[in-house]
């Protein structure tokens, strides 16, 4: 055979191998092949924000359950999360090396505020989906069109903040505001969407107190706000943070009323902040909830919560029934496997963005009855609506009607 002829009938082999790679469902798609879907993503395993690591153990509990059950048209889901300690610069470090070493499909479930606002450039320029942020800035709603590969999950920040403004105006009109808040976007968001609540009422704040999420402690905070005799006190924070207000605020002899923002009103939390402070400091906390509460009794026969507790008595080690977080790491991980089936049976990057911008869930089983999981293409928040609740006798007792917290 002469050197041409050799050429061809290489280059007709190549063509060949690569149609029946692609008959036999394998894939060019980074983190796809023909029985895996490879994602990943950071979560702080370690430091002060380390309560959230429920999060990304949920979803993990999540996907070997359905990996189980046949995974998604014969794939299973294999998700690596990785410690970065809740620091940006750890996220950037640990993300760069799941893209351009592990290869993975996407990023999913990545948390905290600061650390997505640090990849999302990097993710975007590359085209890698950036799936279901947990955290509720509103930029991943507002910037979508800059941003095309980056979608949110759970409610806003900002929504959540005006929650908690109009109730105020219409049940404590005489309050004296002190607000603890995280000094970053996250906090500064609550921050906003509170005075926008209040309206013309923003003179009832009469103290805001901010700290970094590198602090050991609020405690001159707390006794800041103290000072300005402020009854009711809200707490724009992390868990650890949430938790040492209470301590502080009882070790001051100061029993405010207290909203705590979603992210760190989960009942394990309370019942820790219990425990640090009293039943009386804790009792009559207000807060917003939108998924199931496994601690809550009227779940104890709920066919979502009996689904959670079995996957992680099987896939966890039966670790964290009582941890909302992991309720929360379900329920992005049900919503992505929905995607994934939305996908096509050969999942690209671009059919799953296509997917998670047209959600139509009405049937995730860890949400509570009536939300439903949707967006569109320019609705970048999947959950957009909860209800207010109260913690009453060591448990959250959730109160009125469904509101929109987009």
């Amino acid at each position: 055979m002469n050197a041409g002829k050799g050429r061809v009938f290489f280059a007709v082999l190549c063509a060949l191998a690569v149609v029946s790679a692609a008959s036999a469902g394998g894939s060019t798609t980074p983190g796809v092949t023909s029985n895996q879907i490879l994602i990943g993503g950071t979560t702080p395993l370690s430091g002060l924000a380390s309560a959230y690591a429920s999060v990304a153990k949920g979803a993990d509990a999540y996907f070997k359950y359905v990996n189980a059950h046949g995974g998604v048209f014969g794939r299973s889901i294999k998700y690596k999360y990785v410690d970065d300690g809740y620091d940006p610069s750890q996220t950037i470090q640990q993300t760069r090396d799941l893209v351009q070493n592990d290869k993975i499909f996407a990023d999913f479930n990545t948390l905290g505020t600061a650390t997505n606002l640090a990849i999302r450039s990097y993710l975007n320029e590359l085209k890698v989906p950036q799936l279901f942020v947990a955290s509720g800035a509103s930029t991943w709603g507002k910037d979508y069109k800059k941003y095309p590969w980056t979608i949110g999950y759970q409610p806003s920040y900002a929504a959540e903040g005006a929650i908690y403004g109009r109730y105020i105006v219409k049940t404590r009109p005489k309050a004296r505001i002190g607000v603890l808040y995280q000094n970053d976007d996250y906090g500064k968001e609550l921050l906003g969407g509170l005075e926008r609540g209040l309206g013309k009422k923003t003179k009832l704040i009469v103290s805001k107190q901010g700290y970094d999420a590198t602090d050991q402690n609020v405690k001159s905070q707390i006794a800041r706000l103290k000072s300005k005799k402020v009854n009711t006190l809200m707490v724009f924070a992390t868990p650890t943070f949430a938790i040492q207000s209470y301590s502080y605020a009882r070790q001051l002899g100061w029993r405010p009323f207290v909203f705590v923002n979603a992210v760190s009103s989960a009942a394990n939390i309370l019942s820790v902040a219990s425990i640090a402070s009293s039943k009386q400091q804790t009792e009559g906390s207000i807060s917003i909830v939108y998924l199931k509460d496994p601690t809550d009794p009227r779940w104890e026969r709920d066919r979502g919560v009996i689904l959670f507790r079995s996957i992680l008595k099987k896939y966890n080690g039966g670790k964290g029934l009582t941890d909302v977080y992991n309720v929360y790491g379900m329920s992005a991980a049900f919503t992505l496997v929905d995607a994934l089936k939305h996908s096509g049976k050969n999942p690209t990057r671009a059919s799953v963005m296509r997917a998670v911008t047209h959600l139509n869930e009405r049937n995730n089983p860890f949400v509570l009855p009536g939300i439903s999981v949707r967006t569109t293409p320019s609705d970048h928040f999947p959950v957009a609506q909860a209800k207010l609740e109260r913690y009453h006798n060591g448990r959250w007792v959730y109160f009125g009607s469904l509101v929109g917290v987009g």
